[in-house]
This record gives C-alpha cells, sequence and structure tokens, in this order.
C-alpha cells in the first residue's frame, strides 16, 4: 500500500511539474492541496507528497496553512538556466550520438510521434512530459547520473512562457517538428546541424516562447 502510493505521488508530481514549466500553474497563485486532489480524483495524501517533493526541487514554496505557490524567477534566472543548458545540454546531446544504437533510436522515434501528437491536440502537460522523456534518453546515453540529475533539474526550472498560446495557434507542431530532425541529424552523423537544432530548441525557452529575441 505504502508503494503503491509513493508511486501514485510521483506521478502527480510529474504532472504539476509539467504544468509549472507550461505555465499551467503560475507564480503569485495559491494551490490548494484538496482542489488539487479533486481535480486528480484522489485523497490529499499523494498530492501533499508530490507538492513537498516539488518544494524539495525549489520548484515551490510552502504557504502555510494554505497551500502551496510557484517560485517566481527572474528574467536574469531565466536566461542563467539557459546559459547553463547550452553549456551542459547541448554538447553532451552531441557527444553521445555516436552510442545511438538501432533499439535507442526506434525509443526515440517513437518519443518524438508521441511529441508531435501531443502538440497536435494541445496537451501541454503530455507535450512536457514526452519531450522530457526523449532528452532523458539522449543524455542518459552519457552515462554520468549527476551530470542527467542537473540537467533535468535545469529543465524542470525552465519556464515555457506562451506555449499555451503556440498550441492554441497551432505553432506548436512547428517545434514538435525539431525532434525529428534532432534524429534525422543523428541518423546522418552531422554533429554540427544536431549541435545547431539544440542550440535553437534550448533558447526557444527564452526566445519564441518567452516573446524574446533569440
Amino acid at each position: 500500500m505504502e508503494r503503491v502510493s509513493e508511486n501514485l505521488s510521483e506521478q502527480i508530481a510529474r504532472v504539476l511539474r509539467a504544468s509549472l514549466v507550461s505555465g499551467q500553474l503560475v507564480p503569485g497563485v495559491t494551490y490548494s492541496v484538496p482542489a488539487l486532489a479533486e481535480d486528480f480524483g484522489v485523497s490529499a495524501m499523494p498530492v501533499r507528497e508530490a507538492m513537498l517533493s516539488l518544494v524539495q526541487q525549489g520548484l515551490m514554496s510552502a504557504v502555510r496553512n494554505k497551500g502551496f505557490r510557484v517560485i517566481e524567477l527572474s528574467s536574469k534566472e531565466l536566461d542563467d538556466i539557459m546559459r547553463l543548458r547550452l553549456m551542459l545540454e547541448v554538447p553532451t546531446t552531441v557527444q553521445v550520438a555516436k552510442d545511438v544504437n538501432e533499439r535507442t533510436m526506434r525509443d526515440l522515434r517513437r518519443l518524438a510521434r508521441e511529441i508531435a501528437k501531443h502538440a497536435k491536440s494541445g496537451d501541454l502537460v503530455e507535450y512536457i512530459e514526452t519531450d522530457r522523456q526523449f532528452h532523458q534518453t539522449l543524455i542518459a546515453l552519457a552515462g554520468n547520473p549527476r551530470l542527467e540529475e542537473l540537467i533535468d533539474d535545469l529543465r524542470s526550472r525552465s519556464r515555457l512562457t506562451g506555449l499555451d498560446a503556440l498550441a492554441e495557434h497551432g505553432d506548436l507542431s512547428a517545434s514538435a517538428r525539431e525532434h525529428i530532425a534532432m534524429l534525422d541529424a543523428i541518423a546522418a552523423g552531422d554533429a554540427p546541424e544536431l549541435r545547431a537544432l539544440m542550440e535553437r530548441h534550448v533558447k526557444h525557452s527564452r526566445g519564441i516562447w518567452a516573446g524574446l529575441a533569440e
């Protein structure tokens, strides 16, 4: 029974983290555990555990006797996160591209198709989570758990402002197709193209989606 609760809280935490990154959970709003539990159709306990895990990750803060709030990041902090991702995520992805075997490529192709499907349907939570799985699969090839954890943390702290507007206007699919282009570059052994695609992909969090110049 305890294990089921842990699994459920982890699932809820993933959904909440994706909602936070996509901007569906916004700073300045207090989210109550009972209200979220009702939305999820579960008891309050796994939701509270999920929220506390996000507090430990520095993504949310507890508001005494009220609930939880998203920690607001300044524009500079978001820019700093983007720069760190460019320094760590881009070269790591290019480095491990040579280690992508046929089985991993099949998994990545499947995830890329799912990302495109979620982009088309406008399901931002699933889009963010599947995008996360796609890049985690690549970064894991480096065989460095600490690096994998660090990059995942940076991605979780990113804020894809305006993502909902892209989905509403049908423009999210263009971004989703970048994953297919990355895999084509990997298959062709084209490291410069892969680097360029990854840099553009990371900059989107502070470029197109944030309404800022790349």
